[in-house]
């Protein structure tokens, strides 16, 4: 079964936000290239570019949940949650707030490891909190947030039952 990942209004902010600062840091660095030399109109231009060009590769697209895996979309990857460990799983609106991040909280993905008080340590692959699902392992806790995370726990359910 496949299911998108929806931008939260906060994600689509934070990500138009941090685009427009790199863009704004990318032009005024080109208005400086005649004043600097090639290496720091590189730190100017070419560093912000980067950080933006190369954080879109990692959106979350979706979910895809096989008999055995849940698969994360990427743009050119999958990273792969294999689900043969899954001992429960929970829709849980709340359950990254109040979370430390080691991770990317909010160009393009809020994806990473981060701890609360709730959870832990956990690893995430969301894009809107408010979707939450939390998946626990024996070893990990991961937390994604599907379109409809009704239909995809009554699939985990599907999955666990078999």
């Amino acid at each position: 079964m496949a299911f998108r990942s929806p931008w939260s209004r906060k994600l689509s902010y934070s990500t138009l936000a941090f685009i427009v600062v790199l863009f704004l840091i990318s032009t005024l660095g080109r208005n400086e290239f005649h004043r600097a030399g090639f290496f720091d109109t590189f730190m100017l231009t070419g560093i912000p570019l980067l950080i933006a060009s190369g954080s879109s590769l990692f959106v979350i697209r979706g979910y895809i949940i096989t008999r055995d895996t849940l698969f994360i979309q990427r743009f050119f990857w999958h990273s792969r949650i294999d689900l043969s460990d899954l001992r429960s799983y929970e829709i849980d609106p709340d359950a990254m707030k109040g979370s430390v991040r080691f991770g990317n909280g909010g160009l393009f993905c809020i994806a990473g490891f981060f701890r609360n008080d709730k959870l832990g340590n956990y690893r995430a692959y969301a894009t809107d909190p408010k979707l939450a699902v939390v998946l626990k392992f024996s070893d990990k806790t991961v937390v994604v947030t599907p379109d409809n995370p009704e239909q995809f726990v009554a699939a985990l359910k599907e999955i666990v039952a078999s």
